[in-house]
Order: C-alpha cells, then structure tokens, then sequence
C-alpha cells in the first residue's frame, strides 16, 4: 500500500536517487549532473513543502517546492516539481503525490504553484491538466540539453484558499 507524507532530511537519499533518475532520462529537467544527498538536504528550509510517497517503507515518488523569486512581493508563490520512480511509473503515483503536495502547499499559505514542463513530456503534462494546472504559454528555445534547444510550457495552479 502507498502512502504519502511530509518528507523529511533523512529521505534525502532516497529523493536524490529519483531525481538523478530524472536527470539520466532527459525527459523533465534541464539539469545533468547527479545530486547528492547532502543537495537535496538543502531543499529542506522549512519554508518549502517536499512530500514522499512510500510503498512497503521505500521512497517511489517525491514532489517539492521551491523558492520562485527572491522578491517579497513573490513569496506566496513556488515552483514546484515532482518524480517518480521508473519501476513504480504509470501507478497514479504522480497525482497522489502532487495531490498531497497541493495541500500542504496551500497549507503552508501559498497562493500559487507554478512550473516549465518539457513540451514533449505529454504524461507530466496530462497530469497536470488532471490536478488544475493550467498551461499559460510557451518559452521557445528555452534551454539547451544535451546541445537541443528545448521549448517549455509554462504552469500554474492558483491555491484559493489563500487568495481571499
């Protein structure tokens, strides 16, 4: 049975194992060199929701929150990311986790989540439409990877009960 809960420092391990899955697959992230425990310990700021999903006590799925920009007027707002496991993939790991994600963010009092998904990842792209999230554009050649220009749709799900 999966469950889904805040993570923690100790998950670090865990977390930066499915990240650097991510990285490997070239399918989500523009980053290419792996993260260590200790990177992704630092994510943990205490201002920032990070939930992990667990089947039989092993970490399969994690989402996150990060800083969106430094500007107070800004702080309401994160990026968020999410990734699963390549051996528990297409088990509706991904909405259950980001489900859990979206109300600990609300939670917290963030009024938006906001993201760049890959054009061609139609999967992350799916789930996102499923959970609300809204595509709000395109950034054309936004990064290269691996020397390819990339091209990102733009994300965003607003949180009402922070809006009032």
């Amino acid at each position: 049975m999966t469950t889904v809960r805040s993570a923690t420092v100790a998950d670090a391990a865990a977390i930066a194992r499915i990240y650097n899955q991510g990285i490997e697959d070239r399918s989500a992230t523009f980053e290419t060199v792996p993260r260590s425990a200790a990177d992704v310990a630092a994510w943990f700021d205490g201002q920032h929701p990070i939930v992990a999903a667990e089947d039989s006590s092993t970490i399969v799925a994690f989402a996150a929150t990060s800083t969106y920009r430094p500007r107070s007027c800004y702080a309401g707002i994160a990026e968020f990311s999410i990734y699963v496991d390549r051996a528990a993939r297409g088990r509706g790991l991904g909405s259950l986790t980001l489900g859990a994600l979206l109300r600990e963010a609300e939670d917290a009092g963030l009024w938006k989540l906001v993201s760049r998904v890959f054009v061609a990842n139609t999967a992350s792209r799916g789930l996102l439409r499923s959970l609300g999230f809204r595509e709000v554009g395109t950034y054309e050649k936004h990064a290269q990877l691996d020397g390819v220009w990339i091209d990102v749709v733009i994300v965003e799900r607003l949180l009402p009960a922070n809006l009032t």
